[in-house]
């Protein structure tokens, strides 16, 4: 069997968090595309390769660093995906992941536009921009990163311009996909949609 789910969005909307738990209720692979542009963004940071030479090496091993959701590499993964060479280098993998026996969930920013528009089932998950910052702020000072409210929220804000505004696949919603907005929600009600979404199209389900 091959179903394909697509879970697009902004930084810190739970759609990784969503997508795990989608994964894990319907037995799906997944795959954090962005973390292969993380995983590029860091080693673009202690190299002097070009980012698309270094995206075309990415090993699995590259997605296991514990440094790779820091606010620097966010930023240098979010101005990296401008590159129109560093994207094309990333999406056979993308695409090979997707068409896996066994179906496949995948989250990012272009996955149901570009990466997947065939794909099964659609979700944009969103939440606006405070809410989003308080979560990754929460999440960045748990793991002792210093930093502040303030600086979060201007980086959440960068970056949703950037992804929205690039020429190479900008971070939109799908015309056919189902919008989650997070914002007034709590994790569980936010999977719980989303399973009842994937489940009315699931095959057998």
């Amino acid at each position: 069997m091959k179903f394909t789910v697509a879970i697009d969005g902004p930084a810190a909307a739970g759609k990784g968090t969503i997508s795990k738990a989608i994964a894990a209720h319907f037995n799906l692979a997944h795959l954090d595309t962005g973390l292969l542009y993380r995983a590029v963004g860091r080693k673009s940071m202690d190299s002097d390769q070009s980012p698309q030479d270094i995206a075309r090496a990415l090993t699995p091993a590259d997605l296991q660093r514990d440094d790779l959701r820091t606010a620097e590499v966010a930023q240098a993964a979010s101005r990296l995906a401008l590159i129109p060479e560093v994207r094309a280098a990333l999406v056979d993998f993308q695409r090979d992941f997707a068409n896996r026996k066994g179906g496949a969930i995948l989250d990012g920013r272009d996955i149901g536009t570009v990466i997947c528009p065939q794909a099964d089932v659609k979700l944009y998950v969103t939440a606006d921009a405070p809410t989003r910052a308080a979560r990754r702020f929460a999440e960045l000072s748990n793991k002792g990163h210093a930093t502040d409210f303030d600086t979060v929220l201007a980086d959440v804000i960068a970056r949703d311009t950037r992804d929205a505004s690039r020429s190479e696949a900008p971070m939109v919603a799908a015309a056919d996909a189902v919008l989650i907005d997070t914002t007034e929600m709590t994790i569980e009600q936010a999977v719980e949609q989303a399973v009842k979404v994937v489940t009315a199209r699931y095959p057998d389900a």
